[in-house]
Parts: structure tokens; C-alpha cells; sequence
């Protein structure tokens, strides 16, 4: 496929859509996109997406140089539906977000298309209920986590390795490193060079983090 149809496919649609290079950046904005951010699509064109979404999921910051749709795309990867909150030019919303893998003729790296659909209400009522219920009801935590967690989250689509979520879980349940180590049989270098690895993966910085946003998700 050339750039060309791609954007074309980006402007055949009336809900907000982009589409993202293999670096990241825009390569395509269209009207429902400018209407949605605020952002002309001259300005947007060639800039990282996540300085224009600016998306956050219930754990914090989605969007970065790390950003796990990003890799998802980059393998491959088939990406499902999700839902972060945007910066709209009207303020913070939840929105939907599907995503499109496309193999442009002349670059390695396949381009991403972004659509993206307000839900912002549904959400809130949503978040809301979840919470009331996990805190205001006597749960078992495997059902209070089956409850907090989502199949719309953005870091379902993570390519998380067995052993990674091995690892996770164990953390969950409040263990150390010397003692995941010693319960896989592996070394605690090993292990730390894993946990590194699921906050690139998870595009966070501390294993509370890490716990929440793969709960979310539902990965653990």
C-alpha cells in the first residue's frame, strides 16, 4: 500500500482519525481529528502522536516512546479496541481508539491507523461503578481484581512473555526479587533484567505500576 491510499483511508472516514509512521509520528490527520484535538492538520502532520493525544489510561500516561500499541504494530501484532482519555480541545475525554496495521510500500516499519470514537460518559459511569463496588462491598481479591480489570486497556496488546507474567503475578502477591528468584530457579539478575523488561513493555517505572496497569488489563 502507498502513503497515498493511506491517507486517503484516513479521510474516508467522519470519525477523528490519524495515521502514525513507524517512528511514531503523523502521516496523516483528518477533519474529524482537527475537530476532535483543536489541532490544524498542518501543525499535527510529522509530530510524535502522543504529543498530540496525549493519552492516559486509569493507571496514568500512555503515551510515549514506549507506547505498547507502538510495539504491538511494529510485530505485527493484531490490536484490539481500547480506551484511553485524550486532550481534546474541550478538555479531557475517554475515548475508544481501533487500530489498523498497514504496510506501506516503501518503508520496514508498518504505519498505524487511529480511529477514534467518543465514549466519554459511558466511561466515566463505568470507572465509577467499578470503584464503588471493589471498595464498597466485602470481595475476595481474585474477584476484586476480575473486576477492576478491562478488556479495553491499552496494555492487553503488550507482548508480554510467559515468564514475564510469571514474574508479574508473583510480584502481585508481594514478593521479592530474592524470592521470585528462588521460586523460578533462576538468578536474581535474570530476574531484575526481566522486570526491566515489563516496564518497557508496560511503559512504566515502578512495579506497583506495573501491577496496576497489567491488573487493568487484565494480564495477572
Amino acid at each position: 500500500m502507498r502513503l497515498r491510499e493511506i491517507k486517503q483511508m484516513v479521510t474516508s472516514t467522519s470519525d477523528p482519525a490519524f495515521a502514525v509512521d513507524g517512528q511514531g509520528r503523523v502521516a496523516a490527520w483528518n477533519r474529524g481529528a482537527e475537530e476532535l484535538f483543536g489541532i490544524p492538520g498542518d501543525e499535527a502532520m510529522g509530530k510524535p502522536c502522543g504529543e498530540l493525544v496525549k493519552g492516559t489510561d486509569e493507571c496514568g500516561p500512555v503515551c510515549s516512546e514506549n507506547c505498547c500499541i507502538q510495539q504491538a504494530v511494529h510485530d505485527h501484532h493484531p490490536v484490539g479496541n481500547f480506551d484511553i482519555q485524550v486532550e481534546t480541545r474541550e478538555g479531557k475525554k475517554w475515548c475508544n481508539v481501533s487500530v489498523l496495521t498497514l504496510d506501506e510500500d516503501s518503508s520496514t516499519r508498518p504505519y498505524a491507523l487511529h480511529i477514534i470514537r467518543e465514549i466519554d460518559m459511558r466511561k466515566r459511569l463505568e470507572v465509577l461503578m467499578r470503584e464503588f463496588i471493589v471498595k464498597g462491598t466485602d470481595l475476595p481479591e481474585e474477584a476484586s481484581r476480575a473486576i477492576r480489570s478491562t478488556t479495553r486497556a491499552p496494555a492487553r496488546d503488550a507482548d508480554l512473555t510467559e515468564r514475564e507474567i510469571e514474574i508479574l503475578r508473583l510480584l502481585a502477591e508481594g514478593e521479592t526479587t530474592v524470592k521470585v528468584a528462588e521460586k523460578l530457579h533462576i538468578s536474581r539478575v535474570t530476574v531484575n533484567n526481566h522486570i526491566q523488561h515489563i516496564y518497557r513493555k508496560l511503559d512504566v517505572h515502578t512495579r506497583l505500576e506495573a501491577i496496576r496497569r497489567a491488573e487493568i488489563a487484565g494480564l495477572i
